[in-house]
Order: C-alpha cells, then sequence, then structure tokens
C-alpha cells in the first residue's frame, strides 16, 4: 500500500514540476517537445538554445534526482524493504505508477487534449507527441525504470 501512496508523490511531484515549468506559457518546457517544435519556438523568438539547455538541466535534475535517491530511500526506510528482488519490485512499482501518471494523464491528456501545452506559431507541428515517439517514451520507460531499480537495489544491499 505504501509503494502506491509513494507513486503517488511521485506523480504529484511530476505534476507540479510540469504546472511550474509551463506557468508563464508552454514554451517554458519546450524542451520536452520534438526537435522541430524547439527549433521553431527558437525561431519565431520565444525562446533561445540557451534557455531550452537550462531548462533542460533543471527539469531533468528536479526529476530524476528524486526518482534516485528519494524514491529508493522510501523503499528501504520507509517500508522496510530488503533484499535485492523485494527492493527491485517496490522500487519498480512506485517508478511504474509514476509513469503511468506521466503517459497517460500528462502526455494522452493535458498534452494532447487540451490547449494548456499549445506553442503559438507551432500547431502545423501537432501532435506534440507523434505516435513513434509515444512507443520510444514507453519502452524507454519500462526499460529505463528497470534499469534504474536495479541500480538502487544493488546500491541498497551495498549500503546495508
Amino acid at each position: 500500500m505504501l509503494m502506491i501512496f509513494e507513486g503517488l508523490i511521485l506523480s504529484f511531484r511530476l505534476l507540479l514540476i510540469c504546472v511550474v515549468g509551463i506557468s508563464n506559457g508552454a514554451v517554458g518546457l519546450v524542451n520536452f517537445y520534438e526537435q522541430d517544435v524547439r527549433d521553431r519556438a527558437v525561431e519565431l523568438g520565444l525562446t533561445t538554445k540557451e534557455k531550452i539547455k537550462r531548462a533542460n538541466a533543471v527539469s531533468g535534475a528536479a526529476m530524476f534526482i528524486p526518482n534516485l535517491l528519494a524514491v529508493p530511500a522510501a523503499v528501504h526506510f520507509i517500508n522496510g524493504a530488503s533484499g535485492f528482488v523485494n527492493c527491485f519490485l517496490q522500487i519498480y512499482a512506485v517508478y511504474m505508477i509514476a509513469n503511468l501518471f506521466d503517459r497517460l494523464f500528462i502526455d494522452e491528456w493535458w498534452v494532447c487534449r487540451t490547449k494548456a501545452w499549445l506553442i503559438p506559431g507551432t500547431e502545423d507541428l501537432m501532435p506534440y507527441i507523434p505516435a513513434k515517439r509515444k512507443l520510444v517514451k514507453w519502452t524507454g520507460s519500462v526499460v529505463g525504470f528497470a534499469i534504474m531499480a536495479a541500480a538502487a537495489s544493488g546500491v541498497l544491499l551495498l549500503i546495508g
């Protein structure tokens, strides 16, 4: 039950990152868009390559540092998980709850079905998340989070 709660906390944190990131317009997180959209936003003078790099670094750190540190710590110290398999399964479950939230709520509904993520002047480049990219994101998340969960579980075994 704690894993579900932790997954929801991770999902809420992602939601907050997105809300803050697009608070002054979707161009604030244009780093999450395909390259053609990023290029167009720069061409239109809505942002610069430097701002995109900075947003990428900040949003990446805000998303992945808690994934790498807080989730394994919670699973070990709060949930009391021990042993590689138990830690792995719990960490992976937390990651996948947040992944489902990201793929279904943020990507499929918020980005694809509302105007909140619309960047003026890029409408012809929609959908912002093409089918091929969705497949890459799903596959990358399922495999990537498994690797992250395995690495975190290994570290937890080493530190006891």
